[in-house]
């Protein structure tokens, strides 16, 4: 049995250690720890800049960037977005903790009127309801000609009557035959091609049950797309019709002491390409899906995490994810398995391989058929060692690990597993 490939960390790095930090123009790396940088307040009733809408965060931000980076320290009070915040480098968004709430209002869907092409930079609605310039939408269609989903984020920054200009160019058709529609759906925070931002301290709601739903790949409560060394620290993610996290091609996030529950989807969510996520100490309770590993991203490390009550997987992990660990975490009363290595039909070369699962606590996974860990097509040098694996209802038809009879060799031992009718169901073997 070949012996499996644990999770890789970075190589040792033989270069002579930074003692005294000086900021020198272009070195986003290193700084010193200044004593004080520049901050500014932004409150419902008090503040450096007093409000309650997304404009009033927007201007916040936008100041704080125009000034070399620092700090927007959002006072107590609740917040109503009709477009997301959008996040430039060198900024740290920071709460009153419970006392900071961002949200949004019900969302709405209008159909076109009339075509607009891939060069066009407005839309003409049925009309106009109560759509307004500066408002965040998603535009929805299908490519008649190949009826793939069109789906664009833009801004609205020009109305006469039913007839809005956009903040850019659309670069897709949505022509009347793919029957697009415009939808108030955007992301409560989001950033993109950004580095060093850090949101923390505070609540983001994404009043999932009156609004539309927006794929993870697009939005959440926090969405960032290309952007390197993010820190999501503190923050509570809820009830989006959505994500409750998600970053796409994302290098060096690091997700800790949230909380994302009662998503409709995916309560965080390491996207497309993601290289290096470090993801500590969250909850992540009530979602679609707890922790969902997407496509690609590798050298991630998940560990003390409580993932509890997901109607479907505590954690999943597919697609070329590969050299992740996942230690400590305690799994429970997942819909169908605590842990699933998804199969990619494309072949053995785009699985999930040389992952490591050590020393986390599984409870309760699935229903009379559920599945602690399920690994399935031809998944191979996998590391699973020291977990404790418990089904405290009656055993059923329940399975600790379930290993596909085209999956490859891997390393299992030192697993305590009890209360399964059956502990590890081995295919491989039954298939030689």
């Amino acid at each position: 049995m070949t012996a499996a490939v644990p999770a890789v960390h970075l190589a040792a790095d033989d270069r002579p250690p930074v003692t005294n930090p000086r900021a020198t123009d272009g070195d986003a790396r290193i700084e010193p720890d200044w004593d004080e940088r520049f901050t500014l307040t932004v409150g419902t009733k008090r503040g450096d800049l007093i409000g309650s809408s997304d404009r009033v965060l927007q201007a916040a931000v936008d100041c704080v960037a125009r000034r070399g980076g620092g700090t927007v320290q959002l006072l107590e009070g609740t917040f109503v977005l009709r477009n997301a915040v959008f996040l430039p480098s060198g900024i740290r968004l920071q709460g009153r903790g419970d006392d900071t709430v961002l949200t949004r209002g019900p969302s709405e869907s209008v159909s076109l009127a009339a075509d607009s092409d891939w060069y066009d930079q407005e839309i003409t609605l049925q009309q106009a309801g109560g759509f307004r310039p500066g408002d965040g939408v998603t535009l929805f269609g299908t490519d008649p000609r190949y009826n793939r989903p069109i789906v664009i984020k833009r801004t609205l920054t020009a109305r006469s009557g039913n007839r809005f200009r956009l903040n850019d160019g659309l670069r897709e058709n949505l022509w009347l035959a793919g029957r697009p529609r415009c939808t108030s759906l955007f992301p409560l925070l989001t950033s993109e091609r950004t580095s060093d931002i850090v949101i923390g301290s505070l609540v983001l709601d994404g009043n999932g049950a009156q609004c539309e739903n927006l794929n993870g790949n697009y939005g959440g409560c926090i969405f960032l797309q290309d952007c390197v060394r993010c820190t999501i620290d503190a923050v509570t993610a809820r009830n989006y019709n959505g994500d409750g996290i998600s970053f796409q091609v994302c290098h060096d996030v690091v997700v800790k002491n949230c909380f994302s529950h009662d998503n409709a989807d995916l309560g965080l969510h390491p996207g497309s390409g993601s290289q290096r996520p470090l993801i500590q100490n969250n909850r992540l309770h009530r979602n679609s899906l707890g922790l969902f590993w997407c496509w690609g991203v590798r050298y991630g490390l998940a560990e003390d995490n409580d993932i509890a009550g997901n109607r479907r997987y505590g954690i999943s992990i597919g697609h070329s994810d590969t050299d992740n660990l996942m230690r400590r975490n305690r799994i429970s009363d997942s819909g169908q398995a605590g842990i699933l290595f998804r199969s990619d039909p494309r072949g053995k070369n785009f699985q999930p391989d040389r992952n490591t699962i050590e020393q986390n606590e599984i409870i309760n996974s699935g229903g009379p058929e559920g599945v602690a860990i399920d690994i399935t097509g031809p998944t191979r040098d996998l590391t699973i060692t020291g977990n404790t694996l418990i089904e405290q209802r009656s055993p059923a038809n329940r399975i600790g690990i379930r290993i596909d009879d085209r999956a490859g060799p891997m390393q299992i031992e030192g697993n305590s597993i009890t209360g399964f009718r059956t502990a590890i169901a081995d295919y491989r073997r039954k298939s030689s």
